[in-house]
């Protein structure tokens, strides 16, 4: 595993922190179950975290990826029909049991669930993955071999072979421990026969610029794994392991140029628009509110990393939550965000994730309990698909609290920018009160577009 993805792991010893991600597909009708399963079939044989599962290894090596010799297609993927009335708040309440629990750990982190019988005669696709398997953009990447662009479903000529299985002694995982080690170790060397003449250069020819830029990398490192003490709010401070969904849609291209006006990007203007109904929310309780932490997920994806693939870092920073005015709110979160995707610490993601790691569970605890949201952008799919012959009408994404008050996620199709809402019950006990309060939040921010 990669330091960030043992990191995304380890840290589950509190079930508060668990990264399972939820997508929900909403079709316009039942798809074909043969050619869904032909996909997924594919899917699983090409990339092989689909058939593999997390195995332990001797501390302080991260855990392994290892083929599941018992993998079967059919545990992965279920088939039921709605209950209730069939509409989108059944789906999500199936969706919520979903994400509230914890996978099997002895299989393949995913499961994916086709509920029929929608009131309008549509279905939905229920997809749940550990963060460990994938990112927003990795998930999206993935979704799109999934997926046809047109109603006309295209066989697969030939699967590719099942991957085998490598054979494993008890002796096995030391050999890789050592390995690994002994491999990390002389990386370790080979950087620092690398780096120690230019420092020693550069600290003779320039011995103030050096230092100044040694405090401010260790400045950034700091920044990056401080713990906090401390919500920002006031109000939504307990954390439990009980959820709530929701959704909310609003038009990419007016988010967008709203974003224009005020000087900033659409991640500026979603962002402004969630802490727009924070504010509101506060306010609803008379609470008063000023910055509040926000971690969101920077992506690190290159064009030479493979399809999915867990390719993020979590950044924390806080965000003018208590600014009324919403230009100047996503001016304000422009500029800040800006300064978080700049710090010198983001090379060093893999070396930090991997100090984590080391670290008592506890301190992982601190530095993430007392965040107050988490707000995360996709860039999805952006023109009409079909799944197994039926029309995707949208997609939602319920990303994981891991800590915080709520997640919200924005996953765009085509021009709508769908808005997936996870929210810890025990900090926001009254769902339909901040739901109310985050649409007016966003909607202050669209009328920039006006």
């Amino acid at each position: 595993m990669r330091n960030s993805d043992a990191f995304t792991w380890s840290m589950e010893s509190d079930p508060r922190l668990r990264s399972t991600v939820v997508s929900v597909i909403m079709l316009d009708r039942s798809p074909d179950w043969d050619s869904v399963r032909e996909r997924f079939d594919v899917l699983s044989r090409t990339m092989p975290m689909f058939r593999q599962c997390v195995v332990q290894s001797p501390p302080p090596t991260p855990p392994r990826w290892e083929f599941d010799r018992d993998f079967d297609l059919d545990y992965h993927m279920r088939r039921t029909a709605i209950a209730g009335s069939g509409t989108i708040d059944d789906v999500l309440e199936m969706a919520r049991l979903a994400q509230m629990q914890d996978f099997d750990r002895a299989r393949a982190l995913w499961e994916t669930t086709l509920v029929e019988g929608l009131q309008d005669g549509g279905a939905a696709v229920i997809c749940k993955f550990h963060h460990a398997l994938t990112d927003g953009v990795g998930g999206v990447q993935i979704a799109m071999t999934l997926f046809d662009l047109s109603a006309e479903h295209f066989q697969v000529e030939a699967l590719p072979p099942i991957p085998e299985a490598s054979k494993s002694s008890p002796l096995s995982s030391y050999r890789d421990a050592v390995r690994y080690n002994a491999s990390l170790f002389g990386s370790a060397l080979v950087g620092a026969a690398k780096l120690a003449p230019r420092l020693v250069y550069d600290g003779v020819r320039q011995p103030v610029t050096t230092a100044r830029s040694a405090v401010a990398q260790a400045a950034s490192v700091y920044r990056t794994i401080r713990p906090l003490n401390r919500t920002g709010s006031e109000l939504a401070k307990e954390r439990s392991l009980i959820r709530r969904l929701g959704v909310h849609e609003v038009p990419r291209l007016q988010l967008r140029e709203a974003a224009h006006r005020a000087g900033g990007a659409l991640n500026d203007a979603f962002v402004a628009g969630v802490a727009g109904g924070l504010r509101r929310y506060h306010e609803k309780h008379g609470v008063s509110v000023g910055d509040l932490h926000l971690s969101m997920p920077i992506s690190l994806r290159t064009e030479n990393d493979g399809m999915g693939g867990n390719r993020i870092t979590l950044m924390r920073f806080d965000v003018p939550v208590g600014q009324a005015d919403p230009a100047l709110r996503i001016k304000g979160i422009h500029e800040r965000a800006s300064a978080v995707r700049d710090e010198r610490s983001l090379p060093y993601t893999q070396a930090i994730a991997g100090l984590l790691n080391l670290m008592p569970r506890w301190y992982i605890g601190s530095v993430l309990r007392h965040v107050d949201f988490v707000a995360s952008d996709v860039p999805g799919v952006p023109i009409p698909v079909f799944l197994g012959g039926a029309s995707v009408r949208g997609q939602y994404a319920f990303g994981p609290t891991i800590g915080a008050s709520v997640n919200v996620t924005l996953l765009s199709y085509c021009d709508t920018c769908a808005i997936g809402i996870n929210v810890d019950t025990a900090a926001i006990p009254d769902y339909q009160v901040f739901h109310d309060a985050l649409v007016a939040g966003f909607d202050e921010v669209l009328a920039l577009a006006d």
